[in-house]
């Protein structure tokens, strides 16, 4: 079953990747940096401050990047784990997709995506009270994903787990942060 299931994985992955245009390429390559984002970071950032306020805020905002760098560490250390070889790095693919860029870490899961859902998710739970369009915020981690895959770095499954990994430690570090907050200011 597994076997069939990396079998999809990598049939999906070549499909996607090859709906690639490349007029898009500089797009697409724009998308995939984390420094593109920085904008949207900001703007979570003063969410949270704006809608917290200054203590309660600087606390939230301290989880957040203890949650990031948590969530990184755990993503790289699964990487080193697995194992598992990047479709850039596949001579099996070679030839078969269109590859924008070259990392030579390992695939899996993706770091792009478990660090831009943890971010996201965590903002959102933080923010939704307060503001109902925060839930468009998840175009950003949606839109960053989708780049991986255009630039020949990641399998959906990656992302897909990736994802998941950041959602879950977001819903986690969140309730453990509002437990805090609670205990602080109660």
């Amino acid at each position: 079953m597994i076997e069939q299931l990396k079998v999809w994985d990598r049939e999906l992955f070549i499909w996607l990747n090859g709906l690639g245009v490349e007029s898009y390429d500089a797009y697409w390559i724009f998308i995939t940096k984390i420094e593109s984002w920085t904008p949207i970071f900001i703007l979570f950032l003063a969410g949270i401050i704006y809608y917290y306020r200054w203590k309660r805020g600087l606390i939230l905002i301290g989880f957040v990047l203890l949650t990031f760098g948590l969530t990184l560490f755990l993503t790289d250390f699964t990487k080193e784990w697995v194992g598992r070889l990047r479709p850039n790095n596949s001579e099996q693919l070679a030839g078969l997709i269109r590859i924008l860029q070259k990392p030579e870490s390992f695939s899996f899961f993706s770091g792009h995506a478990s660090s831009s859902f943890v971010v996201t998710t965590f903002v959102f739970l933080s923010i939704r009270k307060f503001n109902k369009w925060i839930l468009l915020a998840y175009l950003w981690p949606i839109l960053f994903v989708l780049s991986r895959i255009y630039v020949g770095v990641h399998y959906p499954s990656d992302i897909i787990i990736g994802a998941i990994v950041g959602i879950l430690m977001a819903y986690f570090f969140y309730y453990i942060s509002k437990l805090i907050l609670n205990k602080i200011y109660m």
